[in-house]
């Protein structure tokens, strides 16, 4: 494969393990573009400057896989999103929010593929070529309006807390609130929480939801749906806490109490605080 164009945000873990994967496809000539995202005139950029490239690479972000489908439909080239690794014309990636792997060829060149996030180290940084694109007339996204939590984001936390069905209600949330608070991490909560209306939508962790990147996540009450996993995975540690001994979030789970939430994170909160002589 010859050389490979690697489009990349400013500061971005996820285009930095994006950068990881192509290198080694070849020599990487990585582009970055400033200014309101207006997604067909950066596709146009994109595609202009990837003239003779062997493949075209993004993170596996939301904007990733819309630029590069935008690049795909420029270039009639088929794409391939969330791939974990590539051998000659075979790519293998993920599918079903992370319950299975599948090995498909991808035709055409260039080759133009997403990396799956949290499936590669992050490379060292390298200097991105600023394209320049003409956005005269192209409709751009000017403005990007996120739901305030009053505190750390789920995107962003060190540390989650979750709550699923076994919380029981929204009062209950009291308790994982307040061990949030002591961790000083973000309430997170399962897909069956928000459609229950105990809390909002911007707090769901999971495939339709956020998808985090946390040192730790503790999961309180949630069974560990395939769709929620999706969401937990780029946690580095995952705490979880269920009375059902067979509940398959302890499959994923690095650390189990097998107990009533109830009692569990009371207990953990108590303790916190007795460790710090509040």
């Amino acid at each position: 494969m010859s050389g490979v164009l690697l489009f990349v945000e400013p500061d971005d873990e996820l285009s930095l393990q994006a950068l990881s994967l192509a290198q080694e496809l070849g020599d990487v000539r990585a582009v970055a573009i400033d200014g309101a995202y207006a997604p067909a005139a950066w596709a146009e950029a994109i595609a202009a400057a990837a003239e003779g490239a062997g493949a075209i690479v993004a993170a596996g972000s939301d904007r990733g896989n819309e630029l590069l489908a935008h690049v795909a439909a420029r270039l009639d080239q088929p794409f391939a999103a969330n791939v974990t690794a590539i051998d000659g014309d075979v790519v293998t990636r993920v599918r079903w929010g992370g319950s299975l792997l599948e090995e498909a060829r991808l035709h055409g060149t260039p080759r133009i593929l997403s990396v799956a996030p949290h499936t590669q180290p992050a490379a060292e940084a390298v200097t991105a070529e600023q394209l320049t694109v003409d956005t005269e007339g192209a409709v751009r996204v000017l403005e990007t309006v996120s739901e305030s939590t009053g505190g750390v984001s789920l995107r962003d936390a060190k540390v989650v807390v979750s709550g699923g069905r076994g919380v029981g209600s929204a009062e209950a949330f009291a308790i994982i609130e307040e061990l949030a608070g002591l961790l000083g991490g973000a309430v997170g909560c399962s897909r069956v929480v928000t459609s229950a209306g105990w809390r909002p939508h911007a707090d769901q962790v999971g495939q339709t939801g956020t998808k985090i990147s946390a040192d730790l996540y503790v999961a309180c009450g949630i069974s560990g749906a395939t769709q929620h996993i999706a969401g937990a995975k780029g946690a580095k540690k995952i705490l979880a806490i269920n009375t059902d001994p067979e509940a398959p979030i302890f499959a994923s789970a690095d650390y189990a109490v097998i107990g009533d939430l109830h009692e569990v994170v009371p207990a953990i909160s108590a303790e916190l605080r007795r460790v710090r002589g509040s």
